[in-house]
């Protein structure tokens, strides 16, 4: 039988050691966690002398900083609800165990633990003691049940797999005290997912089902919308996301409860189904950034500069990239939804080269055109499929031309372009096992491809898009099932119509805020099916918004995702990480422009005397309105200077770009000669930790 986390752990302090113990499993081992040294080791029967701290729902893992080491334990977690009688949690709230008492504050210390905090509050984290939320259903079928729940988990959607490898190299080898394997450290390792998941029991024409959605975030390359673009040279693109669609028939209502609920497994047959075997279909899509090497790099405009910085050397990586993706979900069909003019265009054309030079014998599948695009769609297809690239199919279409004017009744020619393959991929579909005390399936139907879609963000449309192709295989699905007669669509139920809507407007959302700071646009029309009027003045609102959070806060977030994900290793050698090295006059110039704008403001609207002059006045207002004017053309000709950039794992292109600010700054004729030569030890210091930021977890 599996071992599967703990639910309720006790958490015993002392000056020597932190120790966890299961009340609800007295034989099992202690975890210890010495002090301060952070040596891990199990302890047969409980440790005395201990003080009891508190109750936590599980261990999220132990980050190593600049001076101490800390374990990260959550504190409260919130019931989702149950999918297959299993309960999925949220993480609410976490705390911060140091190994050290630390009489000092240390600057750059208290800055780490301030980024992690924020991202682990902000963060949507889910978990489940008995249920592998990392593996869609499909693979789930395929897996070993007896192996313990962190092992199942898939590597990508393992969103704590860094912060928990104390854990997992512990259990892989032990320590010099406890060599070899300690399989008695698997309870107390919790697998956690990053991204969204929304579980509701409803009824569809007095058919009882659960309707679940899943997006699992993966946790390689992930990061801010400006400062994660593109692929790596390992073949992961930035914001990529599996979403699982999932339709339970028969579903268990009761079963494993709170932290202190039972350990056994239960399959879908218990309580609540009457008998009825339980049926789960679901259905997946992928998303992800275009697999090139490009960026765009801020410079406080509203459009920023777009660079592509490789196709040809990409290939390697892209390759690797989609030879998983084959491997993991078979066919892939790519639905490519950028501008085809404009600044978009050289995105789609890097893409569309990328697709030719790895797919071995294209035949362009030709170029349809209409009064309203000059070009609908381009797909490109292999001759014949001999080799695994040729199991890429691209498509390729306009949204913004084709759906301008509101006419989002277009995006049905996409559908219709794409209703062979969607008819051939198919959807999961399985049943529980009648003898299966494990809760496996089997399968009856399995998807054969995915559609992985695409726009600039991998956000609006393709939260459109998704949402309409999501809507196609659950109609299909209930007409499998009987549920729904042949042509009818389940909008004929419009409660069940509105709660669809909803589930995908906050996917959306999530998925969107994650990655650049605020909800999705278009999503009055995956609420509602229409554009309208107040949708576009929110989607004004979220682009605002975007504009400053993408210049000004995003530096810290992405700061934030490399630190907990080990994408950069904090050292003990490294001083003032965050400090900010430029020169002060340029420091300065934003705190003159404020000055002016109150000082004109001042001037402005201030009583006067009677008898008091005009004429000073009024060179008093003018002389603060020509230095506000030209603060202001300063700030925004010199962009790169005033961008939040990262500064735990410096971009490329920043260090080009601010290196070439600076050289430009020093030509101008009003402030160049004050500039110092040496920006207070900026080409040392700034970006010494950028050798530090290429450090990885192997």
């Amino acid at each position: 039988m599996a071992t599967l986390p703990f639910r309720d752990i006790n958490v015993h302090a002392s000056t020597s050691h932190y120790a966890f113990t299961s009340p609800s499993s007295p034989s099992a081992q202690t975890l210890v966690i010495d002090r301060p040294s952070g040596d891990v080791r199990l302890n047969d029967g409980a440790l005395l002398g201990g003080k009891r701290v508190s109750s936590i729902a599980g261990i999220l893992g132990m980050i190593k900083l600049r001076l101490d080491r800390y374990i990260i334990v959550i504190t409260k977690a919130q019931p989702m609800g149950r999918l297959k009688g299993h309960m999925i949690y949220k993480v609410i709230a976490t705390e911060f165990l140091p190994l050290r008492e630390r009489p000092l504050h240390d600057q750059d210390e208290d800055v780490y633990l301030a980024l992690l905090k924020n991202f682990i509050k902000s963060g949507p984290m889910y978990f489940s003691y008995s249920f592998d939320i990392t593996n869609k259903f499909q693979q789930q079928a395929q897996l070993d049940l007896s192996q313990p729940l962190w092992k199942r988990a898939d590597d990508r959607f393992f969103w704590n797999r860094f912060v928990q490898s104390d854990l997992i190299d512990f259990r892989s080898s032990g320590s010099r005290h406890q060599p070899g394997q300690q399989p008695g450290v698997d309870p107390y390792i919790l697998p956690v997912m990053f991204g969204m998941l929304e579980i509701v029991n409803t009824t569809i024409k007095t058919t009882p089902l659960t309707l679940a959605l899943i997006t699992r975030r993966s946790r390689h390359r992930a990061g801010t919308r400006y400062f994660s673009r593109g692929i790596d040279d390992d073949g992961n693109v930035s914001n990529f996301n599996e979403t699982e669609q999932i339709v339970v028939l028969n579903d268990s209502l009761n079963g494993m409860g709170g932290f202190a609920g039972g350990g056994g497994m239960q399959n879908g047959k218990v309580g609540g189904s009457g008998g009825k075997e339980a049926q789960i279909l679901s259905y997946v899509q992928t998303r992800g950034s275009v697999p090139v090497y490009w960026a765009e790099v801020n410079t406080l405009h509203y459009t920023p500069k777009l660079q592509i910085r490789g196709v040809e050397p990409a290939v390697k990586a892209a390759s690797l990239h989609f030879a998983e993706q084959i491997r993991l979900y078979g066919d892939q069909i790519l639905v490519n939804l950028v501008k085809h003019k404009g600044r978009e265009q050289r995105v789609k054309e890097a893409y569309e080269q990328m697709v030719r030079l790895l797919v071995s014998s294209p035949a362009i599948g030709g170029t349809q055109r209409d009064q309203r695009s000059d070009e609908k769609f381009h797909t490109m297809e292999p001759h014949s499929p001999s080799g695994e690239s040729d199991r890429l199919h691209y498509v390729y279409f306009d949204f913004h031309n084709e759906t301008k004017g509101l006419q989002w009744q277009r995006t049905q020619l996409l559908l219709d372009k794409l209703h062979d393959a969607l008819d051939k991929q198919g959807y999961f579909r399985g049943v529980d096992m009648p003898a299966s005390f494990e809760g496996r399936l089997e399968v009856r139907n399995q998807q054969t491809s995915v559609v992985r879609t695409n726009c600039m963000d991998c956000l609006d449309r393709t939260n459109v898009v998704q949402s309409m192709l999501a809507r196609l295989a659950l109609n299909r699905q209930l007409t499998d099932l009987g549920v729904l007669s042949r042509g009818e669509t389940f909008t004929s139920d419009n409660d069940f119509e509105l709660l669809f809507r909803k589930i995908w407007a906050d996917n959306a959302d999530v998925v969107s805020k994650s990655y650049s700071g605020t909800g999705a646009l278009k999503t009055d029309f995956t609420r509602t099916g229409q554009r309208t009027k107040a949708g576009a003045l929110q989607d004004l609102q979220n682009s605002i918004t975007r504009y400053a959070k993408n210049n000004f806060t995003d530096g810290p977030k992405q700061d934030s995702f490399d630190l907990f994900l080990g994408a950069y290793l904090p050292n003990t050698s490294s001083h003032m990480v965050f400090a900010d090295r430029r020169p002060l006059l340029i420091q300065s110039i934003p705190y003159i422009l404020a000055f002016s704008i109150f000082f004109v403001f001042v001037g402005t609207f201030s009583r006067r005397l009677p008898d008091a002059a005009v004429l000073p006045l009024r060179i008093f207002i003018i002389f603060w309105v020509l230095v506000g004017a030209w603060c202001f053309r300063f700030i925004m000709g010199n962009g790169m200077l005033y961008v939040n950039w990262p500064k735990l794992n410096p971009r490329p292109w920043a260090t080009e770009g601010y290196h070439e600010a600076i050289s430009n700054v020093r030509k101008d004729e009003v402030i160049g000669q004050f500039v110092a030569r040496h920006e207070r030890g900026l080409s040392a210091s700034r970006y010494t930790n950028a050798e530090e930021g290429k450090k990885r977890i192997e």
